[in-house]
């Protein structure tokens, strides 16, 4: 292509496409960023929900990846005004009975509500403490030889286990439900090889930075990426939906932050059949149906370190978190469904006017499921905080049709971009050398449907303009600063 208009077009505004096109601009490249929507932000979105002044956030609320993203740590981002507020403990995991397991930066208070098990939880997470500055890079990208092989195979040999095979060094239930709670972020049964890996990288930076919030709200992330984009000349034009490749201005590589199934639509008749059946074969997982409240006064939960923690993991013990997320994987609505709940107005006052509150929370429905948990889901909270209901001020729903509506990538309500069990691990989108590049000549693949996946950390848009930027412009750039080799 002769004298393209831009050097290299991205689609898709979320985290991931707002990093590649970063990644690229650094370069000198000239780079156009092109988002469906009226803003920027993909999974990085707030809104008044449910009345003034009460402001929730649309998907991702709480950011441990984004505060320990090896991309996002060497950005000015606190520049363009993005600021972490962190609440007293990272996240709180109430039993039956009043007790609670709590993830803390403070090592010493975690082990001090584990009972028996505190010197074995020890054993098991202090190493990989120890470990992840040097490996971080290795676990949030694609497959390669590792920088320090023997800390990996360290964590790899914890990480790919099933969760239930990794708690059952413990005794107690307190250490066996925290870690159940953390590996439920996976979003598939916890039987599964490799759902320890989630568990451990959430667990490892809890202790080590805390689960941090944005303060003003998740879209506060999406509008400092974008700033420093523009900030180093690059382009954005919201309100364009790109649904073909003809709809593009000329350029010389195209990055794009979707799934499978809008690749195909956009530009599948560019690629091989063997690429096309790759994607066509593509597995999406269990959807969320999320819910949003606006309160009169904070959650009155029994145990008081979960009053205290930004989020809260709500399904009692291993056994019933495991049974829940088994019934939704195979197409069933547990009555007592495993909640992600999250409280930001109680470490952002930004969030509701004075003397309210807002809470946040999601349960795993099958997938395209549109049956409202609505009912399900404030039962689990109502059994840890009694007279949770009396809170509510509003609430607002979603269901797996309204979350694709409102983003396209969550394909049945799937927030990961696609199932990342072992399977789809390192081979997402497809088995290639580089899961990066498509293949057709100069398309790239920049979305969670990318290694390592979901979650608001940059990498897979970072890797995805890393490859473009060899294979296009010959420009090779070094491992992420910051990260000891």
């Amino acid at each position: 292509m002769q004298n393209p208009e831009y050097d290299a077009v991205v689609v898709g505004a979320g985290p991931n496409g707002l990093s590649a096109a970063i990644a690229l601009q650094q370069q000198g490249l000239r780079v156009l960023l092109i988002e469906g929507k009226a803003t920027v932000g993909g999974g990085l979105r707030s809104a008044e929900l449910t009345l003034p002044g009460y402001l929730h956030d649309i998907c991702s609320a709480i950011h441990p990846l984004a505060a320990g993203s090896p991309f996002f740590q060497t950005l000015p981002l606190a520049d363009h005004g993005l600021q972490f507020l962190h609440p007293t403990y990272a996240a709180a995991h109430p039993f039956d009975g009043g007790h609670a397991a709590v993830l803390s930066k403070d090592l010493g208070f975690t082990l001090s509500t584990l009972g028996k098990d505190a010197e074995t939880y020890k054993k098991l997470i202090a190493p990989l403490l120890r470990d992840w500055p040097y490996i971080a890079n290795d676990s949030l990208g694609p497959l390669h030889f590792p920088s320090h092989p023997f800390k990996m195979a360290r964590f790899g040999l914890k990480a790919l286990q099933p969760l239930t095979t990794l708690a059952r060094r413990f005794k107690d239930p307190f250490a066996r439900g925290l870690l159940a709670g953390m590996g439920a972020h996976a979003i598939q049964p916890l039987e599964n090889i490799a759902t320890s890996a989630i568990a451990l990288v959430l667990t490892i930076t809890g202790h080590l930075q805390g689960w941090p919030l944005p303060k003003g709200g998740s879209q506060q992330i999406a509008d400092a990426l974008a700033g420093y984009f523009i900030s180093l000349g690059g382009e954005i034009v919201t309100n364009t939906y790109i649904s073909r490749l003809e709809q593009l201005p000329p350029h010389r590589a195209l990055l794009l932050d979707v799934t499978p199934k809008q690749l195909l639509e956009i530009a599948g008749h560019r690629f091989s059949s063997i690429y096309k059946w790759q994607l066509k074969k593509y597995r999406y997982g269990m959807g969320v149906f999320k819910i949003d409240w606006a309160l009169s006064s904070p959650v009155p939960f029994i145990n008081a370190a979960c009053r205290e923690a930004g989020t809260v993991h709500i399904g009692n013990t291993l056994g019933e978190i495991a049974q829940a997320e088994r019934e939704t994987a195979a197409g069933q609505h547990p009555e007592r469904p495993f909640v992600l709940f999250a409280q930001q107005s109680e470490t952002d006052p930004t969030r509701a006017p004075e003397g309210g509150h807002t809470a946040w929370a999601y349960c795993h429905v099958p997938n395209g499921s549109t049956k409202d948990m609505t009912a399900a889901i404030e039962n689990q909270v109502e059994r840890f905080a009694p007279g949770f209901r009396d809170t509510i001020l509003a609430r607002h729903t979603f269901n797996t049709e309204a979350l694709e509506n409102y983003n396209p990538n969550y394909i049945g309500g799937d927030i990961n971009g696609g199932i990342i069990d072992i399977r789809q691990l390192f081979t997402r989108p497809a088995l290639r050398r580089s899961p990066y590049r498509t293949s057709a000549k100069g398309i790239y693949v920049c979305s969670s449907s990318t290694p390592p996946g979901g979650g608001v950390h940059g990498m897979c848009g970072f890797y995805a303009a890393k490859c473009a930027l060899s294979d296009i412009f010959n420009i090779k750039i070094p491992a992420l600063a910051g990260v000891t080799r």
